[in-house]
């Protein structure tokens, strides 16, 4: 069964600017093999497209790289070095949209992730969290969406043997984004 907008509660089209001051994006992935650390971007921006359909929505978005924040500031410096992120040749990450679709229930976003200049095919799980309006009459919605990937994918190969065996990082990252975005245009 396809879902339409009239099956949605509160369902808009039109254009929606992310609220920063109400959204996160973050991530975590598994350190020295016992634990995770967890991170996010301090700075990040997100344009939606709703459609009459809500399957032809899109967003594109960015997270710059040097915003990174992982509550460890010699951390932190470091995932902006060539180990990682390479912060000063690849400033940003950036998500486009390819598609959305239904999968057993499931809502399920198609795009491309670019991370220090390699672009690769990811996809979200979606979970629309609801419209409203806020107390200064601002329409809103919000939804959560997370993937993961494996980080050498995009070139961030660095790791460091542990003393007992094993690697001081894995190799999946998850990504978990929170967001409540606003209607600018219908």
């Amino acid at each position: 069964m396809t879902i339409t907008a009239d099956q949605i509660p509160g369902y808009r089209t039109g254009t929606w600017k992310i609220d920063p001051t109400h959204s996160e994006v973050g991530f975590s992935i598994r350190h020295l093999a016992i634990s995770k650390v967890k991170g996010k971007f301090e700075k990040f921006d997100a344009t939606f497209q709703t459609g009459e359909n809500p399957l032809d929505s899109t967003v594109s978005a960015t997270a710059e790289v040097a915003s990174v924040n992982t509550n460890q500031a010699d951390r932190d410096g470091h995932l902006r070095t060539g180990d990682f992120f390479l912060a000063d040749e690849h400033p940003e990450l950036s998500f486009v949209s390819t598609g959305a679709r239904e999968d057993g229930g499931d809502f399920l976003v198609d795009g491309d992730l670019t991370m220090r200049g390699v672009t690769k095919p990811v996809t979200f799980a979606f979970e629309f969290g609801g419209f409203g309006e806020d107390a200064y009459g601002n329409y809103k919605a919000g939804f959560t969406a997370t993937t993961v990937v494996k980080r050498e994918d995009f070139g961030l190969t660095w790791n460091a043997p542990l003393e007992k065996g094993g690697l001081l990082l894995g190799s999946d990252v998850t990504i978990n984004i929170d967001v409540q975005a606003a209607l600018v245009q219908d």
